[in-house]
């Protein structure tokens, strides 16, 4: 913290300017604005791609709708066919509705999607394929290219909301997002690479930053070294729980002076120098007494013997504030002091939160634009239907990624020349892969001419009438 200070005494900072003692702005830059656009023109196609077609191509590669199986351990080989996987993933991960998917789709039948779905799309299957999708982008060199270094790996997530229309136990109300409606929160996470990971935890009435600690501990695919939220995915408890795994807390503060900084009760000659001075001191008699608890809670969390929103709700519980809880909020305090000043400090830091957040906020635009039917609810009351088309929902946006990184790869090495190679590199670079601007999510429709011929059987015209202004009765021709 000391070094900070002095980084901020010396004036180098052309970003951080002083009104009165005490008091600072801090302005961040403008990151170039090829940095925050979509990826245009680097696939230009003339025939919008199919869904079914993207998702077919990406289990050529990672064989992810194998991880589809029946739900008994048995020896023979009960895994749907790949169209009636694709079919099911469609249906619920595009709000369609199964039933509704097997009525639109030729060749399938609907019974037989009906039993796929009840019997081979549980949660960990579909968590598994997701696995497989991203296990398949790591192995590409193409996705690293977005990463800022070798060593750390960037990560943020960010709250979304979902009105659910039908009775549950698992939503609440909320007058300020679902109105008169009720409505469940989940939580959207997103790497740098735009990897999307971690099966959403879906909460009633429960703090975000409690799912953003079990998302970064309970996941083996994507490891996190720099993780992002808002204010509202923030608690000084957090900095404390992720801190000892190795996890550095990046949250995107609003306004950097608004957060109080604390010190130790050791101080120096020199504080008195200090151009932003601390407000408080840290209890460190807290921190002492709870140390040994503090580090089996983290171990419970870290070896997945519990989750950090059960263990928060319980110590919630208390009339008054726990002292285990009073102690990660100590700790926390020392960790989140140390990050304001970084974050004063380093303008590189700033932009990189700044981009990653951008990031998360495009992930949720891109589930809006998948989920065709209901963007912004959910048809299903149950907790876990709903995580399981969450996760739908998430598999076709991971394999939409996978698909664009392969499309990439193919125009790098169907390069020229070394300058050529190097042009798209870095207009890969610059660009989000992200895109579904290509991609045909409603459907195809069959407009040829036996398409276009009643087969309901409604009755041919008689005769024509005609309404005649001022005259409301039926004209007969």
């Amino acid at each position: 913290m000391r070094n900070d200070q002095c980084a901020v005494r010396d004036g180098t900072n052309p970003c951080l300017k002083f009104s009165s003692p005490g008091s600072f702005r801090v302005a961040t830059p403008a990151l170039d604005e090829m940095e925050s656009d979509p990826l245009r023109d680097v696939i230009p196609r003339r025939r919008l791609a199919p869904l079914s077609e993207i998702l077919a191509t990406v289990d050529q590669h990672c064989g992810m709708l194998g991880e589809f199986r029946h739900w008994q351990q048995l020896d023979v080989d009960q895994t749907p066919s790949p169209a009636t996987a694709i079919a099911g993933i469609m249906g619920l991960g595009c709000a369609i509705a199964v039933r509704k998917t097997a009525r639109i789709s030729h060749g399938m039948a609907e019974r037989e999607l009906e039993h796929a779905v009840i019997r081979q799309f549980s949660l960990d299957n579909v968590v598994a394929g997701n696995d497989r999708v991203v296990a398949a982008m790591e192995r590409m060199d193409l996705p690293q290219i977005h990463r800022r270094s070798r060593e750390a790996l960037q990560t943020s997530s960010d709250g979304r909301k979902f009105e659910v229309r039908k009775p549950s136990l698992n939503a609440s109300h909320t007058v300020r997002h679902f109105g008169r409606l009720q409505g469940v929160s989940a939580c959207t996470f997103i790497d740098v690479r735009s990897f999307l990971w971690h099966p959403p935890a879906f909460s009633a009435a429960g703090r975000e930053s409690t799912c953003v600690i079990d998302g970064l501990m309970h996941d083996d695919v994507v490891r996190s070294d720099i993780h992002s939220t808002d204010e509202h995915g923030f608690m000084e408890a957090a900095f404390r729980v992720a801190h000892l795994p190795g996890i550095s807390c990046a949250p995107g503060f609003r306004d950097l002076k608004k957060h109080k900084l604390y010190r130790f009760r050791s101080g120096s000659d020199q504080e008195a120098e200090w151009p932003i001075t601390p407000a408080t001191h840290v209890n460190e008699k807290a921190v002492r007494v709870s140390w040994d608890d503090l580090l089996r809670l983290v171990a419970a969390i870290r070896l997945k013997e519990a989750t950090a929103s059960e263990i928060f709700r319980r110590l919630n519980s208390h009339s008054r504030q726990h002292r285990l809880y009073a102690a990660m909020k100590a700790f926390g305090r020392i960790i989140k002091s140390m990050f304001v000043l970084r974050c004063i400090h380093q303008v590189g830091l700033r932009q990189a939160i700044e981009k990653q957040l951008n990031k998360v906020g495009r992930a949720n635009g891109f589930t809006r634009a998948v989920a065709v039917v209901n963007q912004r609810g959910l048809e299903h009351s149950d907790k876990k239907d709903q995580e399981i088309a969450e996760g739908c929902n998430r598999l076709i946006r991971n394999s939409i990624n996978c698909w664009n990184h392969l499309c990439l790869s193919r125009l790098v090495e169907a390069a020229r020349t070394p300058e050529e190679r190097d042009r798209i590199l870095k207009m890969v670079a610059l660009h989000s892969p992200m895109t579904w601007r290509y991609i045909s999510l409603l459907g195809e429709y069959d407009l040829t001419q036996d398409r276009l011929q009643d087969n309901t059987g409604v009755l041919p015209p008689k005769s024509a009438q005609r309404i005649v202004p001022g005259n409301w009765e039926p004209q007969v021709r």
